[in-house]
């Protein structure tokens, strides 16, 4: 459109004459190569997510406070910081952040979420320096979830239940040493004598309201518990088949004993065959 324009404007301009020719066309000329360019940035500048401020220079997207419940649709790739915080997120799907490449700071501290989906910050690029998830309300984790991220973590003020995949994970990431210590057993397996390991993990442990960095450093060790819990618990139902076999073994012998002892009753009971006469005499005469 503005080429076409540019040359209706620019035909009658060539096709009058006077003093002010040239400078009718050299005004033209720059409008329709103002309005070309502004269509073409404007096709260019990517799109800012929706109640998401985005600041281009610096690469930064802002999303704090807008009353967000997943994470937005339409983040641009070239972000480098994310802010995401104080929203009421409860997930992270697997492919969220797959096109961040650039990431280099994601903050999700004080939503509501709960689950990490399998791989869910995996895709993080090698850049990222910062993930934030305090103040949200994950109980467990695993080493899958996180992928091979090497960003400063923090997980403070989350409801912990502290057990063997907690501890594997802490000891995977790189957690930020000034907020390590706010990470809380909320709940923790349980061991020998603190009660049925097939109870709901929100029971409260043995080690529950504990800092879990300070558990494993003064020795504890959840894996081990686990696997002895494990073998417990086996070994107990060894010694339960092992009863039942025996108690099978002697129901039946005795069984046996009662079916031999009517059987021979029975045996007694029956009247002897009557000798004939003849045979009487003859035992009796020798002949």
């Amino acid at each position: 459109m503005c080429t076409s324009l540019c040359e209706k404007r620019c035909g009658a301009v060539s096709g009058g004459r006077g003093r002010g020719t040239g400078e009718k066309l050299d005004l033209y000329s720059w409008l329709c190569m103002s309005l070309l360019f502004s269509t073409l940035w404007g096709q260019a500048t990517p799109q800012c997510p929706d109640s998401c401020h985005c600041a281009w220079e610096t690469a930064t997207v802002l999303c704090s406070d807008a009353g967000l419940r997943e994470i937005p649709e339409g983040i641009p790739p070239e972000t480098v910081s994310l802010h995401l915080e104080r929203n009421y997120i409860r997930n992270i799907p697997e492919s969220a952040f797959s096109h961040l490449v650039h990431l280099r700071d994601l903050y999700l501290s004080h939503n509501r979420i709960d689950s990490l989906s399998s791989g869910a910050l995996r895709h993080l690029g090698p850049d990222l320096r910062l993930l934030d998830l305090s103040h949200n309300q994950l109980r467990q984790a695993s080493r899958e979830e996180f992928g091979s991220t090497r960003a400063k973590t923090r997980l403070y003020h989350n409801p912990w239940h502290c057990d063997c995949t907690l501890q594997e994970l802490m000891e995977t990431l790189n957690l930020e040493p000034e907020t390590v210590n706010g990470i809380i057993c909320e709940s923790s397996v349980r061991g020998v004598g603190e009660g049925s390991r097939w109870e709901d993990p929100g029971s409260p442990g043995e080690h529950t309201g504990q800092p879990l960095v300070k558990l494993l450093d003064s020795g504890v060790n959840f894996c081990s518990l686990q696997r002895k819990t494990t073998d417990v618990a086996m070994l107990v139902t060894m010694f339960v088949w092992f009863f039942m076999v025996i108690v099978y073994v002697v129901y039946y012998v005795r069984q046996n004993q009662a079916e031999a002892r009517r059987h021979l009753e029975y045996l007694k009971s029956l009247p002897s065959p009557r000798k004939t006469p003849t045979e009487t005499d003859t035992l009796s005469t020798g002949f």
